[in-house]
């Protein structure tokens, strides 16, 4: 049977990770062979060597390298990288694969190059995953997944999956699951869609998605609806922006007015982490933009009383996030938000809306919002 051209970029992924990975242990074993000690470069993960192109839309890292050569003091950390890598290549070979956690344990038959804590295997393996990165491979193509899977779904539209253990498509009607919702799976790169809707809403609270889930809002409005839970997950954030970049679907944001919202759920998911620069070519979605709730909008929407005075935090927040966070700096618009919060010494959460009765957010506020895009923020 002739492979679709999804499969097909799956295989290619496959043989480019096999491929590296035995590219390096070739060249360690030149290495060794010609009495040179043996080293692998990796990027350096810090915020010291990250970058912020708003013309690429994300965060990423910037050109400084770190090289683990092979000696006294590095030989254990030498030896579970090759490890860690060994098993990569395993489990692309019998098309498996295994958690962080999982991988923990499985070193415990590793000898001396066993990890003794949970933080020394999960170092070792962001630094191979930073380095793969370089080649255009996230640590789901070296078949690592997380433990959390995504967020809930619901719309107008058709998941394509495939039966793991006969290859068999399977199609999900994402609009006809009654009152649940099609839940993200840990890895999402073998997906694909159909769909006529005409944007994404990715909602901070599991209690506003089942909201506007329940009342079919993605039926009046003709839109996919994404319940991210906060700082939205890995596989969150990849399922949307394969959806976004597939569809050619605009995102909005639908989160708290607070700066934890604004600087780390949005901020996270348009461009993703400073900490984790890595990855965000793959996991952000530059196409997003925030809906609300914005501080203007307490105002316009008369949410004045429903409001909470801002913490310490929040205030530490967004007085970092104005003078460090390299999104916030590079966007007026934002500046001028957060600076409007301060003022106003208050955050306010979805739920405020309630205020005006408990569906105001779907008869009113959504639809008043989305008639006027322009006031999105970038």
């Amino acid at each position: 049977m002739k492979k679709s051209r999804s499969d097909a970029a799956h295989d290619d992924l496959d043989n480019k990770t096999t491929t590296l990975i035995e590219s390096i242990a070739k060249q360690v074993r030149a290495n060794i062979d010609g009495g040179k000690l043996p080293n692998i470069t990796f990027p350096v993960r810090s915020l010291d060597n990250v970058t912020y192109d708003e013309a690429k839309g994300y965060f990423e890292l910037g050109g400084a390298r770190k090289v683990r050569t092979l000696m006294v003091n590095t030989a254990r950390s030498f030896a579970q990288t090759l490890r860690w890598m060994a098993t990569s290549r395993e489990m692309i070979e019998h098309n498996d694969f295994a958690t962080k956690r999982e991988v923990y344990y499985i070193s415990k038959n590793w000898g001396d190059c066993r990890f003794d804590e949970q933080s020394e295997s999960d170092a070792i393996m962001d630094d191979i995953e930073a380095m793969a990165s370089m080649y255009g491979l996230s640590r789901e193509q070296l078949r690592f997944y997380p433990e959390s899977h995504g967020g809930s779904v619901a719309g107008q539209f058709i998941v394509v999956d495939k039966n793991p253990a006969t290859g068999a498509a399977i199609e999900i009607d994402c609009a006809n699951l009654g009152s649940g919702a099609y839940s993200i799976p840990r890895s999402v790169e073998h997906l694909n869609f159909r769909t006529d809707a005409r944007f994404v809403l990715a909602i901070e609270t599991g209690g506003m998605f089942q909201r506007l889930n329940n009342h079919r809002f993605w039926e009046t409005e003709k839109c996919i609806i994404v319940e991210m839970g906060g700082v939205p997950t890995r596989a969150t954030r990849r399922f949307i922006r394969l959806l976004s970049d597939k569809q050619n679907l605009p995102v909005y944001c639908f989160v708290d007015c607070d700066p934890y919202g604004f600087a780390n759920i949005y901020r996270t998911l348009k461009v993703g982490s400073g900490n984790a620069a890595h990855i965000n070519r793959f996991l952000c979605v530059p196409r997003a933009r925030f809906l609300g709730v914005t501080p203007q909008d307490i105002i316009d929407f008369g949410l004045e009383d429903a409001t909470h005075p801002l913490a310490m935090t929040d205030v530490k927040r967004a007085q970092d996030a104005l003078q460090n966070d390299p999104f916030i700096m590079a966007h007026p618009e934002w500046i001028t938000a957060i600076k409007q919060l301060l003022q106003m010494g208050v955050r306010a959460e979805q739920q405020a809306l309630a205020k005006w009765g408990l569906n105001y957010v779907i008869d009113e506020y959504l639809p008043r919002k989305l008639s006027n895009q322009k006031s999105f923020l970038p």
